[in-house]
């Protein structure tokens, strides 16, 4: 493999492009493609089905917590715990309390990938939302960039949004984001280019506020839209924090609405129109498919299809990502690349955005000189049958880092709207959520016979071995992964079991 160290590209260089587009918190039950997993009958999205068709789909990946830590863990290939020298310092009780007041992150310490990318010949190219500091990385990480820094938002997020070309000061380029953004990827596609590219095409869709497209603002007008159980406690059998939780208010009639901080939407109308905006995304996704095509590039691009994580439709309480349930933070995951992925594919093992990573400097035939913490999934994509072994560890402290982490609890300043640290690792069909509160349960769900998470099995006697494996397997995946805080994760709650 390449040594990041090495610097001179070579013009006759046969690795792929690759072309990853990172939407954001987008559910894959937003795609048809994704029907069995959940995915509402009516959506149509016949672009990313194409390439779910023609690639393989991941029915079981896993963003991070929320949006910066995935961004975060997408550049360096680590857990947020294992990252330094990355500061979103922010100020709460300002006007924009999720700005970031640095430039986010320190080129001399922080280690990312893009830049060992460079170093080895390829170009590489990012375009879009950004969400890491006031630092978007021009010329460190990128050849070239267009970038819009969330930072400093606009109107109404997606109407003629202020960009950033090449690290030149932001001005205002009109039109809709989703095909702005796609006008620039189309653009530096038909390049002339003498070397591989990578592009990291990041969406800002289907993020709310939902202000959908003209073209989309009438579909899915005659369509059911199933209201989960669960959007309003109690809860039983959940951690403290959960059993009263909602982001709802019930209207006049009972049914909930979502207000929380900007908008005042029935439930109903929220998700139609969070699938309004992956309208707009699948038409876009079918204008680059045919920009690789015309230029002759489609079958010698490996294309990457994802997101930072989910976003849950009322199920929990939740209208948001963060929470620990797969709701919040299930995604989609596509890969297509002809002479490797079989078409058609699907891989039924649990993944996480971390094993993007891995899998991409495979492709680019590059090692790093510090640990992954993701698998390289491209035996999986040669024979989807096999799966990809191993766990997924997802984990929740906010905008900390590295050795921010002090201790795995969370004190009175680190709630994020009354949702504490926590940490998850996910292995087979099981997932075990360890809630960083002292003296708080554990929670064990089986995701096969209870998708919804609804009977937690850390409080029944017959499944007490297998809360102890998966307890284990919590602190052997913080071990491998360089975790400091292992011992200061507080003690569960010691609870009377009971039959069911």
């Amino acid at each position: 493999m390449v040594s990041s160290g090495n610097a001179l590209p070579d013009t006759n260089d046969s690795r792929p492009n690759v072309l990853f587009i990172y939407t954001d918190d987008q559910s894959h039950r937003t795609l048809d493609s994704y029907l069995e997993e959940g995915a509402r009958p009516w959506v149509k999205t016949p672009n990313l089905d194409r390439l779910a068709a023609e690639g393989v789909r991941f029915s079981m990946a896993y963003g991070a917590s929320w949006c910066a830590p995935s961004r975060a863990v997408v550049l360096t290939g680590q857990q947020p715990h294992a990252i330094e020298g990355v500061d979103l310092n922010r100020d709460p009780n300002s006007a924009r309390p999720w700005a970031t007041l640095t430039d986010g992150y320190d080129p001399e310490v922080a280690q990312m990938w893009p830049r060992e990318l460079r170093k080895t010949g390829y170009e590489t190219a990012m375009i879009g939302k950004w969400h890491l500091g006031q630092n978007s990385g021009h010329g460190d990480l990128w050849d070239h960039s267009v970038v819009w820094d969330q930072n400093t938002p606009q109107g109404d997020w997606y109407n003629d949004q202020s960009l950033s070309i090449d690290g030149a000061s932001a001005e205002v380029i009109p039109g809709y984001s989703t095909f702005v953004y796609t006008e620039f990827a189309e653009e530096y596609i038909r390049r002339d280019h003498d070397r591989p590219w990578l592009m990291w095409l990041c969406y800002n869709a289907p993020h709310l506020p939902n202000t959908v497209h003209p073209d989309t603002r009438d579909a899915y007008t005659d369509v059911e839209v199933p209201i989960p159980h669960d959007w309003y406690g109690p809860r039983a059998g959940k951690p403290t924090y959960m059993r009263t939780l909602t982001m709802f208010e019930p209207d006049i009639e009972g049914r909930p609405r979502y207000g929380f901080p900007w908008h005042d939407w029935r439930l109903e109308d929220m998700i139609l129109g969070y699938n309004r905006l992956v309208l707009s995304l699948d038409d876009a996704i079918g204008q680059l498919l045919n920009t690789l095509e015309e230029t002759g590039q489609l079958d010698n691009t490996v294309i990457v299809f994802t997101s930072d994580q989910g976003f849950a439709w009322g199920e929990r309480g939740y209208a948001w990502k963060v929470g620990p349930y797969d709701a919040c933070l299930r995604m989609p995951l596509i890969v297509r690349y002809p002479p490797e992925a079989q078409p058609g594919g699907v891989v039924r093992s649990p993944v996480s955005i971390a094993d993007v990573v891995p899998t991409i400097l495979s492709y680019a035939d590059l090692t790093v000189d510090w640990p992954l913490h993701g698998r390289n999934l491209r035996p999986a994509l040669r024979d989807p049958s096999e799966g990809v072994p191993g766990r997924v560890l997802v984990e929740h402290f906010l905008s900390n880092f590295g050795s921010q982490i002090k201790a795995a609890v969370t004190d009175d300043e680190n709630f994020t709207r009354t949702i504490p640290w926590w940490l998850m690792v996910v292995e087979g069909k099981h997932k075990y959520i360890r809630s960083l509160v002292p003296n708080e349960i554990e929670e064990l769900y089986d995701l096969h016979a209870d998708p919804d998470e609804q009977t937690n099995l850390a409080l029944l006697p017959q499944h007490q071995v297998k809360l102890k494996q998966m307890r284990a397997a919590l602190v052997d995946e913080l071990e491998k992964t360089g975790a400091q805080f292992i011992d200061t994760i507080p003690a569960p709650r010691e609870v009377v079991l009971t039959e069911k």
